[in-house]
């Protein structure tokens, strides 16, 4: 599933250049996540990047967006261009 930033978030600036999707945008008063873009890092890392390196743990999962494994790996495939094996 997509992952979202919550409104605990401090606009600390670290998980935008962290997601390799480049799905982290500045939104009027927190940091977002476009769920078209959000892969939970599937085909980039083992764990979400946003969560890894945010030190107030507001990097949750979407429960209006949930998709399996195969479904966030598909969406990796097709904004990176590459070919699914």
């Amino acid at each position: 599933m997509a992952l979202r930033i919550t409104d605990i978030c401090i606009n600390c600036d670290v998980c935008e250049p962290a997601c390799p999707n480049q799905a982290i945008h500045q939104g009027e008063t927190i940091y977002e996540i476009d769920p078209a873009r959000c892969t939970e890092c599937v085909g980039h890392f083992d764990e979400p990047q946003c969560q890894a390196v945010c030190p107030v743990e507001c990097c949750l999962p979407d429960p209006e967006r949930v998709e399996d494994e195969a479904q966030l790996r598909a969406k990796y495939h097709l904004l990176t261009g590459t070919p699914p094996p």
